[in-house]
């Protein structure tokens, strides 16, 4: 902690392990835990990673870095930073997917609780693209909630 506030650093920020190789891995993860298919792909920015698990078809965006990126601008090398970027996202792909399918495996949540916003719904959008505005809304109008502890029904 510096002057009271919490120093962050960005996930696997100095990775070397190539995005092929990160993508490589969550198949292998998939395959480890019963997924059925996968295919992966990338078009305008971003890479998709798509899987069918538990009869159900699941959706991962990764929003992927472009050189003339603002984060980039301080850069040296913009080139060098962005495919450094780019490895680092794929690095926390893998974290996530590894944690929610091992949270799944050891009982702490279901598969459907776990991956609820990225399962693929009839229409090609996933559920959280449907929910995810709709709860933003319900929040803008004041919905009242309950309490955190207790005292609600």
């Amino acid at each position: 902690m510096t002057e009271g506030r919490a120093v962050t650093r960005a996930f696997a920020k100095d990775t070397a392990v190539p995005a092929a190789q990160s993508r490589s891995e969550i198949e292998r993860l998939l395959i480890r835990y019963g997924a059925t298919s996968f295919v992966s792909g990338w078009s305008e920015g971003v890479a998709t990673i798509l899987f069918e698990a538990e009869g159900r078809r699941l959706r991962f965006d990764l929003p992927l870095p472009s050189v003339g990126d603002e984060m980039f601008t301080k850069s040296r090398d913009r080139m060098r930073a962005c495919e450094a970027e780019a490895r680092r996202r794929w690095r926390a792909l893998v974290l996530v997917i590894k944690a929610k399918l091992e949270a799944v495996e050891s009982g702490i949540t279901t598969f459907e609780e776990e991956f609820l916003s990225h399962i693929v719904v009839p229409g090609g959008k996933t559920f959280g693209e449907l929910a995810i505005p709709q709860i933003a809304e319900a929040y803008e109008r004041g919905v009242s909630m309950p309490p955190l502890l207790g005292g609600g029904s």
